[in-house]
C-alpha cells in the first residue's frame, strides 16, 4: 500500500534529518531509529553519499525512507530511482514544481511566510515545511498561519530539540518535526547505535 505524504508525516513524532558522512554508518543507523520507533527518515543530499544512503536504508525492514535537501530539479527521479518515497526542499521553485510532479515524488516543501504558503497551496501543495522553523516565528508563526489557512498541515524543521518539540506537536495544524538531535555525529562515528535507539525511543513517546 503506498502511503500519502499525510500518512507518512503522521507516522513519527520526529523525521530525523540525516547527513551521512561515511556510507558504512547508512544500514546501522537505520535499524536503530527504527527500533526506537522512528521509522520516517529523511536523508540529505548534504554528503556525497546521500543517494548510496537512501538505497541502502530503503531495505531496511520498517523504515521509511525520503530524501531531504532537494535543491536542484535533476536529484527529484534520481532520489526516486535510489529507493526513496517522499521528498523535502529547504524552499519552492517553478522548477522543483515541475520536477515534484513529472517524477511523482510526493514533496514537502519549505516555506517560511503566509505568502510562500499561499503560493504552495495554490500549486496543490497543502503539507509544508516551516523552515527554518524557530527564526521564522515557530509556535507564534504556525498558530498565526493557522487562523487563515486551516487547511495546511507542517512539519517544522529547523532549530528545534527534544524540549521544545513537545510545543510544536500539540499544534492542531502540525502532523511532525523535523530534527537532527537523533542523529549526533559523535555517537555515529563511535557506532553507539544503542544510544541512538534510545534517543529516537524518547523521540517516539513525544506522541503521547
Amino acid at each position: 500500500m503506498t502511503l500519502s505524504l499525510l500518512d507518512i508525516m503522521r507516522t513519527s513524532a520526529v523525521i530525523p534529518v540525516i547527513a551521512i558522512d561515511d556510507p558504512e554508518h547508512a544500514v546501522p543507523l537505520a535499524k536503530a531509529l527504527v527500533a526506537g520507533g522512528i521509522r520516517v527518515l529523511e536523508v540529505t543530499l548534504r554528503t556525497r553519499h546521500g543517494l548510496g544512503a537512501i538505497k541502502a536504508m530503503s531495505e531496511v525492514e520498517g523504515a521509511i525512507v525520503g530524501v531531504g535537501t532537494l535543491t536542484q530539479p535533476e536529484e527529484f527521479a534520481a532520489s526516486r530511482d535510489a529507493g526513496a518515497v517522499f521528498g523535502v526542499s529547504p524552499g519552492l521553485t517553478p522548477a522543483l514544481i515541475a520536477a515534484a510532479k513529472s517524477s511523482g515524488l510526493p514533496l514537502l516543501p519549505g516555506v517560511m511566510t503566509p505568502s510562500e504558503v499561499m503560493v504552495a497551496r495554490e500549486q496543490g501543495f497543502k503539507q509544508l515545511k516551516l523552515f527554518p522553523a524557530v527564526p521564522a516565528g515557530g509556535v507564534g508563526m504556525l498558530n498565526g498561519i493557522g487562523g487563515p489557512l486551516p487547511d495546511i498541515t507542517f512539519c517544522p524543521t529547523g532549530g528545534i530539540s527534544i524540549e521544545t518539540a513537545p510545543q510544536f506537536l500539540k499544534l492542531k495544524n502540525v502532523a511532525c518535526v523535523g530534527g537532527s538531535w537523533l542523529t549526533p555525529k559523535d555517537l555515529m562515528a563511535n557506532g553507539e547505535w544503542d544510544k541512538i535507539t534510545e534517543l529516537a525511543r524518547a523521540a517516539s513517546a513525544l506522541r503521547g
